[in-house]
């Protein structure tokens, strides 16, 4: 059966969480690759902006814009995908990048008020994104998602129970829709990494406490070093364009040998 998947430079890409960390090392390296246009998403103005002039700076002359929304809201998130969709033309390419601050803690010091909050800002973003860019996926025939859950999906972690929960809901969601959408062209594909280093998240978990503790042990068992955001970039990058078209339903660890799973 014929794939029809664009090449880099036909495609419009948009990113959720596009400002830092994952996000914006994929976003730089997809503009470096030459893609037709860039929409990143993200809460903060200002790293908004300052994200837009590093993707500038990489790549002279690409089409990118900053669209500030918080992805959590349906309304907003519809309206903001759409924004995209006008200024790129055609949504070729999600990529779901979005993170919660949380810093992980065995299940009885968390406090109950604080579970809603961890599933619904983890799992709820890359949800609602792929719903209101599915369709439009469909209509082209042709598509690709990248939704970033972690390892915590597939390893039961002590301090990991509800964001383990949170990342495994992702990982199942997007291999489902994979099943659904694939009669239509449209690949789903979710990267599942550890520890990240030079990222928000990291600098949030290894400050201090329980979750320095858990994270030391994991990069000590990166024995091929600990990922960078430029290493999961990498992947977005070929999960992006038509090398993987025949890949799909796939939770891909990207964790320097932390774990096989």
């Amino acid at each position: 059966m014929a794939v029809h998947c664009k090449q880099l430079n036909e495609s419009g890409i948009l990113i959720a969480g596009g400002t830092s960390g994952v996000g914006l090392a994929s976003a730089i390296a997809l503009a470096r690759a030459g893609v037709k246009g860039l929409v990143l998403l993200g809460r903060n103005q200002s790293r908004g902006e300052t994200a837009l002039a590093a993707v500038e700076r990489e790549a002279p002359g690409v089409a990118v814009r900053f669209v500030s929304a918080d992805v959590g809201d349906p309304v907003v998130a519809t309206d903001a995908a759409q924004e995209a969709k006008e200024f790129l033309g055609t949504i070729d390419v999600l990529v779901n990048s979005t993170a919660t601050s949380y810093k992980p803690d065995l299940l009885l010091r968390t406090d109950l008020a604080d579970i809603e909050k961890i599933l619904t800002r983890q799992i709820l973003p890359p949800m609602y994104l792929t719903r209101i860019v599915l369709p439009w996926m469909r209509d082209q025939k042709s598509g690709s998602i990248i939704n970033m859950a972690s390892d915590a999906a597939k390893t039961a972690t002590p301090g990991e129970t509800i964001v383990g929960a949170a990342m495994a809901a992702i990982v199942m969601f997007s291999r489902t829709a994979a099943i659904e959408a694939k009669r239509d062209g449209v690949r789903v594909n979710v990267l599942t990494p550890s520890l990240i280093a030079g990222t928000p998240t990291a600098e949030l978990v290894t400050k201090d406490g329980f979750s320095a503790k858990l994270f030391e042990k994991a990069a000590a068992m990166a024995h091929l070093g600990v990922a960078e955001p430029e290493d999961l970039a990498e992947l977005v990058l070929f999960l992006s364009g038509p090398g993987s078209r025949r890949l799909t339903g796939q939770a891909i660890s990207v964790n320097g040998g932390i774990s096989a799973a």
